[in-house]
């Protein structure tokens, strides 16, 4: 596909060119990741200024998402990587192999910096989701701290850097200038800009900024902090799609093509009735979804790959409110269960006081069934994120959900997430959505194109 960058797309693009370091403050699903593989493919294949790139990322992420979105448009797709995950012996191989882009989870970091020790050989790094360095005292922050002098170029990703307040800022930005703009050191950092707030006898547990705190940082790291939070300025499109790829664990995987391979390999392509194919696509997008039900209606836990995605997906929105849709009970019981230790405000969607509630700004993740408030309600004063966990074959509850919030008197642009199975039958859904086919053609096309590919696998 050929990439053609909105406005402030490009924009960000050529600051990451010209900035050795940097960080971008884009909101989630605005498009960092495809900004930094552009700023990337400049760097190291037309200028030749960078020649092993480290990104450091959620685990999640760093399993699918990057690799999954070069591939995508024609002038990335050339990149190599690898994936810096596993066992020890793994990801001893994987640093081993030729690629552009390695790519690492966060709490692989500290091992990656032992392994290397004085011969540090990333000299480009990208920190996506920066605020995982948000603690100084932290073992990852001090690790990459220690190799900061060998990296030449240092990018920051994240939608929230001060998700707690502007104390957050200062070992971030460290990392970028090591203490040229906010301090070397995160005392007096506290000491200049900071008064303290609630404490006891012997210990400050909070700070507040002082009178003119925030302008005075503003100003000084504006130079290497890119806000793209001015909607108006950067006149953003009023509705984006982001698509998350999620990748399975060698076992969910392999329980996923049994269950393909057995379930389609029992049915006739030329007498495939509704029924039967409805039957098969739900037993597939549930396995996606982490969990089936037996033939006693028994819920069977699978895995946890798109429940490990999506609590990533909220740890990066940082205070920002999302408006949850599941596809299966089993759905929202592991995601209640999931987020009753995230420190949210979660609600399950069941009455009009819900809608009151999400819009006053009471509810932090409202978890709702797309039948269940597809049709009537406004919420879009509430939030403007929209996450898919299970998806739907209706293309008219689709686009009836997403209108909660993308309607009259939403003010900011509405981000629609999507949380997709690589190579699963969650692809099958949301190409259906893309061509905008029915509920009925599209199940019926999906399945059928992939009777022809297991069937082909297998010699059928």
């Amino acid at each position: 596909m050929k990439y053609i960058p909105h406005g402030y797309q490009a924009y960000c693009e050529r600051r990451i060119v010209d900035t050795p370091a940097i960080a971008l403050w884009l909101e989630m699903g605005l498009g960092k990741t495809v900004i930094t593989l552009s700023a990337i493919n400049e760097l190291r294949f037309n200028r030749f200024e960078v020649g092993r790139v480290l990104v450091i990322a959620p685990k999640k992420v760093a399993e699918a998402t990057w690799q999954t979105e070069a591939t995508r448009w024609d002038h990335t797709k050339h990149i190599r990587f690898s994936t810096v995950l596993g066992s020890t012996q793994r990801r001893i191989r994987a640093v081993n192999t030729p690629a552009d882009i390695y790519v690492i989870n966060r709490d692989n970091v500290c091992w990656l910096v032992d392994y290397y020790r004085n011969d540090w050989p990333f000299d480009m790094v990208v920190i996506d989701e920066a605020t995982s360095f948000k603690s100084q005292s932290s073992k990852r922050w001090k690790a990459l701290k220690s190799v900061r002098s060998h990296i030449r170029r240092i990018v920051e990703l994240t939608g929230t850097p001060s998700p707690q307040g502007l104390i957050d800022l200062w070992p971030q930005v460290y990392l970028l200038d090591q203490g040229q703009r906010l301090g070397k050191t995160v005392g007096s950092f506290r000491e200049r800009y900071f008064n303290p707030d609630k404490r006891n006898a012997t210990t400050i547990f909070t700070y507040k900024p002082k009178d003119g705190a925030e302008a005075a940082i503003q100003s000084l790291i504006g130079d290497i902090c890119i806000s793209m939070r001015a909607e108006d300025y950067l006149q953003l499109p009023a509705c984006v799609t982001d698509v998350i790829p999620v990748a399975l664990n060698t076992q969910a995987e392999r329980a996923y093509k049994q269950l393909e391979r057995d379930a389609i390999l029992q049915v006739d392509e030329v007498t495939i009735d509704a029924g039967t194919a409805a039957v098969l696509t739900n037993k597939l997008l549930q396995l996606c979804d982490g969990a089936v039900y037996d033939s006693a209606h028994r819920v069977q836990i699978i895995h946890d790959c798109k429940i490990e995605a999506f609590m990533e997906l909220i740890e990066g929105l940082g205070r920002e409110h999302a408006l949850v849709f599941y596809a299966f009970q089993h759905d929202k019981d592991r995601l209640l269960e999931a987020l009753a230790r995230s420190g949210k405000r979660v609600r399950l969607y069941q009455s009009p006081q819900d809608e009151r509630d999400w819009n006053a700004g009471m509810v932090d993740i409202l978890l709702a069934h797309p039948a269940s408030c597809a049709y009537g309600l406004n919420l879009q004063q509430g939030g403007h994120h929209v996450v898919w966990f299970g998806l739907t074959w209706s293309l008219e509850l689709y686009q009836q959900a997403n209108k909660r919030l993308h309607r009259q008197g939403q003010d900011q642009p509405v981000i629609i997430h999507h949380l997709v199975v690589r190579d699963g039958m969650d692809e099958d859904v949301m190409a259906a959505l893309e061509a905008k086919a029915g509920t009925q053609d599209g199940l019926m096309n999906a399945l059928k194109a992939r009777i022809k590919k297991v069937k082909g696998e297998h010699g059928i």
